[in-house]
């Protein structure tokens, strides 16, 4: 799994609206009324997007909260598959694939 880094929610946040807008984090921050410290630790990586961040960036970037999201969870599943530990694929009653699998013999 040799994927590239996703762009975080902060990175998209800073090149694709604060700067093309010249728009500062307080500004921003005074906008959504939220703390400029959130804004910092998004941008810099240190916190993540969570629902009702996600809602107040959409309103005031017209955007849709599932981009803000859609973008933190990329990030999430990126760092969490660097710790994972892979294993094969649970055998459900002998089968090869879940999709063999009758729900009939299941109860």
């Amino acid at each position: 799994m040799a994927k590239r880094k996703p762009t975080t929610p902060g990175e998209i946040l800073q090149e694709e609206y604060l700067t093309p807008l010249g728009l500062t984090q307080k500004e921003l921050a005074d906008h959504i009324d939220y703390d400029v410290k959130v804004i910092n630790r998004l941008i810099n990586g240190r916190t993540g997007v969570t629902a009702p961040f996600a809602l107040k960036l959409a309103a005031a970037l017209n955007t849709s909260p599932e981009f803000w999201l859609n973008a933190q969870k990329a990030v999430d599943i990126y760092e969490a598959s660097k710790s994972f530990k892979f294993s094969a694929p649970l055998l459900v009653l002998g089968q090869t694939s879940y999709s063999q699998v009758g729900y009939a013999n299941l109860g």
